[in-house]
């Protein structure tokens, strides 16, 4: 563990807040993070006050969402300057002899301080459309880019790691945090890795092992959502 600055950063698909949401909330406290980048935020109707009222289960509070996914942040920690990015998206996606509909796509982020470094903080839930997929990363980074400071990019990227979205993301020189992390889906036997964290070379981090997570149990990442969380420790 650094003894310098840190700031711990989680990234969680929390199913539309739809599963069991006291588990969930255990989970996210447990972690305890200055940060979370949420992806399938509840939406509809509502949709402010269902985030404000799940960060409030976590003991946080939410900051800004787009499309589906949403900052939250703990305690003094801020995070300024947020931006967001609709992307373009197939509004269907074909597969074998189905046809079915997407929603529309998004990104959301934001500037923190660490230390005396300045970095921005990204989050990203890509589409079913293999081809969508790559066309909305290249705008996702793109506004990532645009804060000017190096970056931690999270998201549910809805493929694996041998797909050409994790190559574009090796391609574009960004450090792959959860190579040793283990599958995130489905959370009651996971078996892919679709969830990433990637960071600019210029930052230093890694992925927290949820075992070595006090009050994070295997009950509750399998109840509180179909996804695992990914927990980043950033250090200057």
């Amino acid at each position: 563990m650094s003894q310098g600055p840190s700031l711990r950063v989680l990234s969680y698909n929390v199913h539309r807040w739809g599963d069991d949401r006291e588990a969930l909330a255990r989970v996210v406290r447990a972690c305890a993070p200055d940060v979370a980048l949420i992806q399938e935020a509840p939406t509809w109707w509502g949709t402010r006050r269902k985030r404000r009222a799940m960060a409030a289960t976590f003991g946080m509070t939410y900051v800004a969402g787009a499309a589906r996914n949403a900052i939250l942040v703990a305690g003094s920690t801020q995070v300024v300057d947020p931006s967001h990015w609709r992307v373009w998206r197939p509004f269907v996606r074909r597969r074998f002899r189905l046809i079915a509909t997407q929603l529309p796509g998004g990104a959301i982020g934001g500037r923190v301080t660490l230390g005396s470094t300045d970095l921005a903080l990204a989050v990203c839930h890509l589409g079913l459309h293999i081809r969508g997929r790559q066309h909305e990363l290249e705008q996702v980074l793109k506004g990532c880019r645009s804060f000017g400071v190096p970056f931690l990019l999270v998201g549910d990227l809805n493929e694996e790691p041998d797909g050409p979205v994790w190559k574009r993301l090796a391609d574009e020189g960004l450090t792959d945090l959860g190579a040793d992390a283990g599958p995130t889906f489905h959370s009651d036997n996971p078996e892919r890795r679709i969830d990433g964290a990637h960071l600019s070379p210029e930052l230093t981090g890694r992925v927290i092992p949820l075992g070595t997570v006090d009050g994070v149990t295997r009950e509750d990442l399998a109840k509180g959502s179909d996804h695992l969380p990914l927990l980043i420790e950033l250090t200057e």
